[in-house]
């Protein structure tokens, strides 16, 4: 046959042997089974396809179609594809394909003469999908994404039905063969940004992805030493579908439960969904207060060491910042080892078995805290801070942008102590510049900042009722900015 991959099931055979070895790998099947008194040979990965569908459906092909039984060898071998009971098949090309296919687990049938199709039967193990723990609404969806890619876009196209949304399937890796699906909206997508994700998604050459998405955004915006997070991560199916109707980019990673949204500036970090789930003006006070409970994390601890050791800089009015009582452990080091010592308890307890967290917690807040003031280690006024600014940074939503807002911190704090008030102000403006001098894809990471809209910049701040027109983020670069069309 023209169309035929190999020129008989032997070959087809002794080629799976060769690439999976003869008994070296239990899960890796081969079986020689009779259908429509043909011989046909399987072939399967066991735990990946679902057993039961595959039993039921080679037992309804038992039975041979009467309109056959006069055809030739290449008709029925056809035939057996076009007439078997199932939507999802496909003629397999060539063995690269072929290799695919059984790796990903689907069932492999190759009849007498060669001529090979698929048959996709598969079933990963994996959870239902749950909302995610770090995403957590009062009111709102309780389904999250999972580690099947199959469930995460299905999610998302229940939201959105509408024809204009694609999933483009890609292939990457040498030989993890990782499933990776670009999402976006046709009409509302920016074609350049489309082109930055597909271009870097083809250059892409390495063994496996094993850690999934964020291995990808390495690759993907060639990340090197950067502390700031260039995508964000969502667990959420409300959420990906919202910013798909803005225009973004949506990169789902098949066995990662997170999804990645591109491209996305400062602000989409500190934005959550409990906002979207309240009242207007409700949402706005929301999002104040994370706003500026995310400006104190970053400045309170420094700007509460250089008042403490600058004290002609502190108004009369609050005198009473600054310990009591010094001790014998110099002030810089008892807030450095302070706050290492909150994120080691933080790091302890994502390790520690759930039963026993919330005790470990509380020993160590309450107990070790106590001592370490009893005998002279650290202020009151030290731990206090301390303690305070580690619940702002709790309160960021992105964790990724609270880890890097921790290491700003102890940057501005080193400055502090080695400069003083000069160290702190410029130490601003690194940090300051640093931030406006990123642009991932070519979008000013602090937008609509800088550079400054006002318009843009009032959205940010205030949370819009839904009535309002509220066309597409310039970021986004949109063809069509408006969508109330």
């Amino acid at each position: 046959m023209a169309d035929a991959l190999f020129t008989s099931i032997r070959e087809g055979e002794r080629w799976f042997i060769h690439q999976f070895g003869k008994g070296e790998t239990f899960d890796a099947t081969s079986r020689l089974i009779h259908l429509w008194d043909k011989e046909v040979l399987l072939l399967y990965m066991n735990g990946l396809v679902d057993g039961d569908v595959l039993t039921t459906l080679l037992t309804e092909m038992q039975y041979r179609n009467e309109l056959f039984k006069r055809g030739t060898s290449e008709d029925t071998d056809h035939a057996m594809m076009e007439y078997f009971p199932y939507h999802a098949l496909e003629i397999v090309e060539n063995e690269d394909q072929l290799a695919k296919f059984i790796l990903s687990g689907l069932a492999v049938f190759i009849m007498r003469d060669g001529f090979t199709f698929s048959l996709d039967v598969r079933s990963y193990p994996g959870r239902q999908p749950e909302e995610p723990d770090t995403e957590k609404v009062i009111r709102g969806s309780r389904d999250g994404f999972t580690e099947n890619i199959l469930t995460n876009t299905t999610l998302i196209r229940r939201r959105l039905r509408t024809t204009d949304l694609r999933f483009e399937m890609h292939e990457t890796s040498v030989k993890g063969k990782t499933d990776i699906v670009v999402a976006f909206l046709k009409g509302a997508v920016n074609e350049e940004h489309l082109h930055f994700v597909r271009e870097r998604l083809d250059q892409l050459k390495t063994d496996g992805l094993t850690m999934t998405d964020k291995s990808l955004e390495e690759f993907l915006f060639k990340q090197g030493f950067h502390p700031m997070p260039f995508v964000r991560y969502t667990e959420r199916a409300d959420i990906c579908a919202a910013h798909l109707l803005e225009g973004h980019i949506a990169i789902i990673v098949d066995t990662s439960p997170s999804v990645i949204l591109v491209p996305v500036t400062l602000f989409h970090h500190l934005q959550h969904a409990e906002e979207y789930r309240q009242a207007p003006l409700i949402g706005t006070f929301i999002r104040a207060v994370r706003f500026i409970g995310t400006s104190f994390s970053l400045v309170m601890l420094p700007f509460w060491y250089l008042l403490s050791t600058e004290k002609q800089f502190v108004p009369s009015a609050i005198k009473y910042i600054g310990p009591n009582e010094w001790g014998d452990v110099p002030l810089f080091v008892q807030l450095l080892l302070a706050d290492v010592g909150i994120e080691i308890l933080r790091m302890a307890a994502i390790h520690t078995p759930t039963p026993l967290s919330t005790a470990m917690g509380l020993v160590a807040a309450i107990v070790i805290g106590q001592v370490a003031i009893d005998v002279g280690l650290f202020s009151s006024e030290v731990v206090l801070y301390v303690a305070v600014s580690a619940i702002l940074t709790f309160a960021i939503p992105s964790f990724e942008l609270s880890i890097t807002t921790k290491v700003f911190r102890v940057f501005l704090l080193v400055l502090t102590a080695l400069f003083g008030a000069p160290g702190f102000f410029i130490g601003l403006a690194i940090t300051f510049y640093y931030l406006a001098s990123l642009k991932p894809m070519n979008v000013p990471y602090l937008w609509p900042f800088t550079p400054f809209f006002p318009k843009a910049m009032l959205r940010v701040l205030i949370r819009f009722p839904m009535t309002v027109d509220d066309p597409r983020p310039f970021i986004t670069k949109s063809p069509n900015r408006d969508r109330m069309s």
